[in-house]
């Protein structure tokens, strides 16, 4: 479980950089706090931001059930699929928004393969 554990702090540290990112488009694009429009650099950078978070919500616990009840190293695997994918997802997507996809597929693929197995995994063992 240790790569597990440890791929999800990748993840989470992940979240951050792109949390001090937002900090800085802000700064770049004059655009104070609280708010999230005005710019639409700025927005993509805040998008990058807010879209993490929500599949950052699926990936973890998906990783821990998956880890459980398949394989931890599968887990840590396709979890670090994810964090790679966000990072081609973030440079991509702060350049120009028609260039998220593929990292937007590269890490939605891992989160749709983790919390499957997850569920087929919980589901065997009840069963």
């Amino acid at each position: 479980m240790a790569w597990v554990h440890a791929v999800i702090a990748l993840a989470l540290a992940e979240y951050l950089w792109f949390g001090f990112e937002v900090a800085r488009a802000r700064g770049r694009y004059k655009l104070p706090a609280p708010a999230t429009t005005g710019h639409a650099d700025f927005e993509r950078y805040y998008r990058v931001q807010a879209n993490t978070l929500e599949s950052l919500i699926v990936l973890v616990p998906a990783m821990l059930i998956f880890a459980l009840y398949v394989d931890p190293l599968w887990s840590a695997g396709l979890g670090l699929v994810f964090v790679l994918g966000r990072i081609g997802y973030f440079f991509g997507y702060t350049r120009a928004a028609q260039k998220r996809h593929w990292g937007y597929m590269a890490s939605i693929l891992p989160m749709i393969a983790l919390t499957a197995g997850a569920l087929i995994g919980a589901l065997r063992a009840a069963l």
